[in-house]
């Protein structure tokens, strides 16, 4: 486990290949989702499978791969009862992926997945923050290389907030955000659409927001849990008011609680197609989110030099 190699891939202008979902992917291979945490529970109840997810992301290519961590965040775990179990459930996820890590004989580096997953807006970001700092923390002490701050589906503010909690680390922090279009401007937005019958959750001005946060964050900021064509879209924004380092790693599908629904039909050669045109937009990171798996992963590759 090293974060060198990755450093020298994006000095050097080249690609980073990220792995792709976790949840989905986990019910593809026979792993059952909790119905409050998702795939949050699996590094306890099924680690043979976690770490078999691990394993094949890094067959298919993948230079980084994720904990899942992303539903094991202190807020949700604390809302539904096992706020006893934050430290094992982390823990034991950032276990079953260095074991991945050690059977691939490979360098191969470790991403730990801090989220705002049940970060509650009613109670404001004041109470999100011991939450966001323990993840973190946890996550650190267990000797993962990097933090993605996997901030999408969050207002502009939580966003913020989890920033603000990574400040004293010192390790990379990559950030990832979600976008939407507006149906009434046929604008980008900061936003989120998860589900197939309601209309997309729609936060602010993307350009907007990516001033915010390039002022707070000086790592790669990634688009991330957006719809293939939207990412696109948003790559353009992005290029022209960020100069760090870009990533993407969109989804498909939606959700219905515990389960992501597949949809859309996008072929791993369809996904490769998309990754070429962001290659060529300057993106140096690219994987997936939910729907998107080891099988468009091995696809996009061919595109590492």
């Amino acid at each position: 486990m090293s974060y060198k190699f990755i450093k020298e891939k994006l000095n050097n202008g080249k690609l980073v290949i990220l792995d792709g979902a976790m949840g989905s992917e986990l019910e593809k291979n026979g792993a059952k989702m909790d119905k409050n945490l998702w795939c949050g529970t699996c590094s306890v109840e099924f680690p043979e499978l976690v770490t078999k997810v691990h394993e094949d992301y890094i067959k298919a290519g993948a230079d980084v791969i994720t904990t899942n961590t992303y539903a094991c965040t202190p807020i949700s775990m604390k809302n539904y009862g096992l706020e006893d179990s934050i430290q094992e459930f982390n823990q034991k996820s950032v276990e079953v992926a260095k074991k991945a890590i050690e059977n691939s004989k490979k360098d191969i580096a470790l991403a730990g997945s801090v989220s705002a997953s049940g970060s509650f807006y009613k109670f404001g970001t004041k109470a999100m923050i011991p939450g966001f700092k323990e993840q973190i923390k946890i996550l650190t002490e267990e000797g993962v290389d990097l933090i993605i701050l996997e901030a999408m589906s969050s207002q502009a503010d939580i966003v913020q907030t989890m920033i603000e909690c990574s400040y004293k680390i010192n390790i990379p922090i990559w950030l990832s955000i979600s976008c939407v279009i507006d149906n009434e401007t046929n604008n980008v937005m900061l936003g989120y659409n998860d589900t197939i019958d309601s209309p997309p959750e729609v936060y602010e001005d993307f350009e907007k927001s990516l001033n915010r946060f390039s002022k707070l964050h000086k790592g790669p900021i990634l688009i991330a849990h957006s719809d293939i064509g939207v990412t696109g879209k948003a790559i353009d924004i992005a290029k022209k008011n960020f100069n760090g380092i870009l990533g993407a790693y969109p989804n498909t599908g939606y959700y219905e609680k515990p389960h992501w629904k597949f949809a859309d039909n996008i072929t791993p050669n369809d996904y490769l197609e998309y990754a070429k045109s962001w290659l060529k937009n300057g993106v140096q990171i690219i994987g997936g989110c939910c729907g998107l798996g080891v099988e468009e992963i091995k696809a996009i590759s061919v595109l590492k030099k």
